[in-house]
């Protein structure tokens, strides 16, 4: 009896000095926080500079950002390529005359940045207005020469209560 209560006294001190120890989350896993800080500047950054390209149809600049191998569904849930994309801007298919970013997270893992926000927009594309609010995710990954780089995008229309496609 007394061996199984030394047990039980040594798991509780176990168990309770493990709930002391600070467990890394997926946001500082492996990143030292000046590290982060910087990293976290540079993807807001680049978050301000894709709004930018997409207001002004740059898409030189857009073609910067974008990795070879993006892939985005749009909110119709139709994928598009990198090539596809340059080629909605150049062509004036897609055409922004508002958008507001709002409720911007970003977390980081590894290479890996992960950006979620809401988005109020007018404007346009091939598919028709799009106007409206929407939220999105905008994956980037660090490629080998330390540059961010777009490989993700998936956007979701806000529907209103009782608002019908």
């Amino acid at each position: 009896m007394r061996c199984s209560g030394v047990r039980v006294f040594g798991l509780a001190t176990v168990v309770l000095f493990s709930a002391c120890i600070p467990v890394p989350t997926a946001l500082s896993a492996g990143m030292p926080r000046v590290q982060k800080h910087e990293s976290r500047h540079e993807i807001d950054q680049l978050e301000d500079e894709w709004r930018e390209a997409i207001l002004k149809s740059n898409t030189a600049e857009m073609e910067k950002l974008l990795a070879d191998d993006y892939l985005a569904i749009t909110a119709s849930g139709r994928l598009q390529t990198k090539e596809q994309a340059l080629a909605s801007l150049r062509l004036g298919r897609m055409h922004f005359k508002t958008l507001e970013i709002s409720d911007r997270k970003v977390r980081f893992y590894g290479t890996t940045a992960l950006v979620t926000s809401q988005a109020e927009v007018q404007g346009s594309t091939d598919e028709g207005d799009v106007s409206g609010n929407y939220r999105y995710t905008r994956v980037y990954v660090r490629d080998p020469q330390g540059a961010w780089k777009v490989v993700s995008f998936e956007v979701s229309r806000i529907r209103e209560p009782g608002e019908h496609k």
